[in-house]
């Protein structure tokens, strides 16, 4: 995979959230690409529960300063910029203080989910696009882990379908074992629409649970990892029937050299 540019773009990596599937594989697959020689950059949102002094996090201000329309409304971009230790990874953090300032992730304290979710990934997704624009830095491939980041696909069929930044562009989703319970805001889809994202292209987002917004991504997507044991029985079969090409789940040990050959002979 030398000197190939991938772009990894999640819900959330280790070191600087808690491990569970997502945030380590988020970590794993990066930094197995890195250490053959690729060239790669990893996006999440920067959540407030991520220490920024530990972390050492600092805001890129030639990045930050646009604002995103979200449902009509202008949003401010923060860009931060921090490097996983001892292997000279670069990881940007979107911010935006309505969005991610509060010290949580997706949900509050009683495990409720935070009614603006739907915004926020809908702020992740462009934010990342925009930021990678400005960076001018080409990707071959974009792999997506976790549902916050699962709206980048449309955005990026939709959209950014016209920018020649990425017309030769791959986007892969890594598809997960269900993450949250219930749905997010039923507003979700017209925010959406409103960005001109054909209905027809998203109508599963009429109910914007965990398994509709995975379909959506799958849609919208190259190809596809089924990166955990634990996706669901009917998510998998949407997988299976979708006619796009999917590598089936590999377990951590061995899993380097399915991805590698999957982006190499599948994806490229």
């Amino acid at each position: 995979m030398e000197d190939k540019r991938i772009l990894y773009v999640s819900s959330e990596v280790v070191p600087y959230l808690a491990e569970n599937e997502v945030s380590t594989m988020s970590y794993d697959v990066p930094k197995m690409i890195n250490d053959q020689g690729g060239q790669i950059r990893i996006f999440m949102p920067r959540f407030g529960n991520i220490n920024e002094r530990r972390h050492q996090l600092h805001e890129v201000i030639r990045l930050s300063g646009m604002n995103l329309v979200v449902n009509d409304l202008d949003m401010p971009l923060i860009i931060k910029v921090a490097s996983i230790p001892k292997e000279r990874i670069q990881v940007y953090f979107i911010d935006n203080d309505e969005y991610f300032k509060r010290k949580a992730t997706f949900s509050d304290e009683d495990g409720v989910l935070f009614p603006d979710n739907d915004e926020r990934a809908i702020f992740f997704a462009k934010g990342v696009v925009e930021t990678v624009k400005k960076l001018n830095w080409v990707p071959d491939i974009i792999h997506v882990h976790g549902w916050m980041a699962s709206l980048l696909p449309v955005y990026m069929k939709h959209y950014y379908k016209n920018e020649a930044l990425f017309m030769d562009t791959k986007i892969v989703t890594s598809v997960y074992g269900q993450s949250f319970d219930g749905a997010l805001d039923l507003e979700m889809i017209n925010k959406v629409l409103f960005d001109g994202v054909p209905q027809d292209a998203v109508s599963d987002l009429k109910l914007p649970n965990y398994e509709n917004l995975i379909q959506v991504a799958v849609q919208h997507s190259d190809a596809l990892i089924i990166a955990s044991p634990n996706v669901s029985p009917s998510l998998t079969k949407y997988i299976e029937s979708s006619q796009k090409p999917f590598l089936p789940f590999t377990p951590k040990d061995s899993f380097a050299e399915a991805y590698t050959n999957f982006y190499k002979n599948v994806v490229l």
